[in-house]
């Protein structure tokens, strides 16, 4: 944010971009998490509106993406700059829809720098392991600031400052709690809930468990779990309940009937009440003195060591899960290709 802050490029950004009345973020897998999460910070901070749209689905269903839509500015997030539905998705936009894009990347000089109109300078962020940890905050936070510089919010920005050294005292034991929870425990299968802004960080939270132990986790908004998939619930499955501020009373209501049901709940909040200790086998409480938005890069940490720790119990390599790569490319005939406008 230091960068950010001082980087004469931020200001010209302003200029590129700041009629632009809509925003689309694009990724795919975590990088499309970011999105879901940035969107959701640019909205409730700039007022204007934003989405976050899957590179595949931008390709494959552009009417959908477009329709009623105009004054676009696209977002292109990929940690490694070469992923090649991410880079497609900025080429169609910028060529054929004459829309300029933002990359958000941690290498710089590679391809969707090339074919973007501009990138936001952010410090290197590339990890080697193939699953992302710190490039997911990093990113997130960026464009979290990023909404603040462009919707002139300096309250927010100095809240996205200043959470490095509150996280730092904060989550100190997390990685000893989340070992020995994990350790202690067998679980046949996972759910991850948030509502509101917190959705895709409870999409990245299913994600992290996934990739790095192999184990089957689903993601849900919070009220919604409700409606059908609550049927899964057993002492076996482990719910994580990311507890919002705003909607905290309904969904910490959902937290008390599903652990009625007889799940293990692990709870991430940043204040919980006597009904959230009561319904839950594991408490991560933050207690930030910082306002919601600035505060949600750390509710991924428990979930990425979950995933950690539960992939080393089961003897797996958690920074190489199996069948995947950092880095999906594929070859220009496995891309999708833009589909035509469908006859009525």
């Amino acid at each position: 944010m230091q960068r950010l802050q001082s980087s004469d490029s931020i200001q010209h950004l302003r200029q590129t971009f700041g009629s632009a009345e809509e925003w689309l973020f694009i990724g795919c897998g975590s990088s499309y998490y970011i999105a879901l999460a940035a969107a959701a910070t640019w909205s409730m901070v700039t007022g204007k509106r934003a989405r976050a749209i899957p590179a595949s689905e931008l390709l494959l269903f552009p009417d959908l993406v477009f329709a009623g839509s105009g004054g676009i500015a696209g977002v292109a997030i990929s940690r490694s700059g070469l992923t090649s539905e991410t880079i497609k998705a900025a080429e169609f936009l910028e060529r054929e829809k004459d829309i300029r894009t933002l990359a958000i990347t941690g290498t710089s000089g590679q391809t969707l720098e090339q074919v973007t109109t501009n990138t936001l300078p952010l410090l290197p962020f590339d990890e080697k392991s193939t699953v992302m940890t710190r490039s997911f905050t990093s990113m997130l936070l960026g464009l979290q600031f990023f909404a603040a510089f462009m919707g002139n919010d300096h309250s927010f920005a100095n809240s996205l400052s200043a959470l490095p050294d509150s996280t730092s005292n904060t989550l100190d034991d997390l990685n000893p709690r989340i070992a020995k929870f994990v350790n202690s425990r067998q679980f046949a299968d996972y759910i991850c809930l948030g509502q509101g802004p917190f959705y895709g960080l409870a999409c990245e939270t299913a994600l992290k468990i996934t990739e790095m132990s192999a184990s089957y986790s689903q993601s849900f908004h919070t009220l919604e779990f409700r409606h059908g998939p609550k049927s899964v619930v057993s002492p076996e499955t482990l719910v994580v309940f990311l507890l919002s501020e705003r909607g905290y009373d309904a969904e910490c209501d959902v937290l008390e009937e599903i652990k009625g049901l007889g799940a293990t709940t692990l709870t991430i909040t940043n204040h919980a009440d006597n009904r959230a200790r009561r319904s839950s086998d594991l408490l991560v409480e933050f207690g930030f003195d910082l306002p919601e938005l600035a505060r949600m890069a750390p509710f991924v940490f428990a979930g990425q060591l979950i995933g950690l720790h539960t992939g080393l119990k089961k003897g797996l390599d958690p920074d190489n899960p199996r069948n995947l790569s950092r880095v999906v490319i594929l070859n220009e005939e496995d891309l999708p290709e833009k589909a035509e406008r469908a006859p009525l």
